[in-house]
């Protein structure tokens, strides 16, 4: 099989659970680290994937690297190549697709319950507790159906044939959520006492236990949008 391609935007924001998961099922991936100014492809060809991690900054910065990235993930698209992103990942292919990505009205920071609204992607689940680091949220591109929100984001995840954008985070890991909890500190305090922002001890309650059922969640997640990758 051809390898899945991640992008990974900063250096604290990789891969996480999700290349746990590919191994898992012996599916081989290349991480293209643009936050070290490595080229994106030219074409998604030889890949049986992408897959677009989170990010500090917006899709709307002047970055040399965002314009071929979009133009990356609308040939994917064309091709039925499928295509996942990760709250910035999302944001981009949100961008991509003709959507808009602006600031959400609160910053969403820790842990917090995402609703579904179409059970396509997620068969029996109402809602789950997901982990959320964002200020800015993306429009439903069209031709793509909305499929969660959350009580401070209305556009927590799209969906289009076989590619999904996700504003959460379904990918974390105990060494992720005590790095970007510590490394967010003076953005949690400018945030101030507001119900959609949790502090570092918040976030660090009984993560094992978190993250073992989010877990559970990106195994579904994740196993419908591997089944359509190209061999």
């Amino acid at each position: 099989m051809k390898p899945v391609a991640i992008f990974r935007h900063s250096p604290g924001e990789g891969p996480g659970y999700f290349a746990t998961f590919l191994e898992q099922h012996s599916i081989p991936w290349q991480l293209f680290k643009l936050d070290e100014g490595e080229a994106p492809p030219e074409s998604p060809q030889d890949f049986s994937g992408l897959c677009f991690m989170g990010g500090a900054m917006s899709v709307n910065d002047d970055l040399p690297w965002i314009p071929p990235v979009l133009e990356l993930i609308r040939d994917a698209v064309k091709q039925d190549i499928p295509v996942i992103g990760h709250c910035l990942g999302g944001q981009l292919m949100s961008k991509a697709l003709g959507g808009v990505v602006s600031r959400n009205p609160v910053k969403e920071i820790g842990w917090g319950t995402v609703h579904v609204l179409d059970d396509e992607w997620l068969p029996g689940t109402a809602d789950f507790l997901s982990y959320h680091w964002h200020g800015e949220t993306f429009t439903i591109p069209d031709g793509a159906k909305r499929v969660m929100e959350s009580e401070y984001c209305g556009n927590q995840a799209f969906a289009m044939g076989p590619h999904l954008g996700l504003q959460c985070h379904v990918e974390m890991t105990e060494d992720m959520v005590k790095s970007w909890s510590t490394g967010g500190a003076k953005e949690i305090e400018r945030a101030g006492e507001i119900p959609s922002v949790q502090k570092q001890a918040q976030q660090l309650e009984q993560v094992e236990k978190k993250l073992d059922e989010l877990h559970g969640i990106a195994d579904k997640l994740y196993t419908k949008w591997i089944s359509n990758l190209k061999h």
